[in-house]
């Protein structure tokens, strides 16, 4: 059986991590959302937790897929959704600079 206090944990901190990345407030994204002021509050604080329909559209406000939320390996998701728009515009050239730069920062 799963502990369900885990994923409870799980999801509170990654949604005020992603809600922070966003710099937006508890208050302001509750109310983004259409609920009460303190509804994000109440999330990250382990009161309650949202409905597959708001989580979709918890994930449609942060920009990101469900998929992505729960995707531990990446801490920014909404960063990389950005920088991969910008690399589908390069040539090959760009990209293999792109990728020394990137292999070189992978590497301090």
């Amino acid at each position: 059986m799963y502990d369900v206090f885990i994923y409870d944990d799980f999801f509170a901190d990654r949604l005020s991590s992603l809600r922070l990345q966003k710099n937006v407030s508890a208050r302001e994204m509750s109310l983004s959302l259409g609920q009460n002021s303190s509804y994000i509050n109440r999330i990250e604080n382990h009161h309650t937790l949202p409905s597959m329909r708001l989580f979709f559209y918890i994930c449609e406000y942060l920009k990101i897929t469900p998929k992505e939320f729960f995707d531990t390996e990446v801490s920014s998701p909404v960063k990389v959704n950005e920088i991969l728009e910008e690399l589908k515009k390069m040539d090959s050239t760009q990209l293999d600079t792109i990728m020394a730069v990137a292999k070189g920062l992978n590497h301090k």
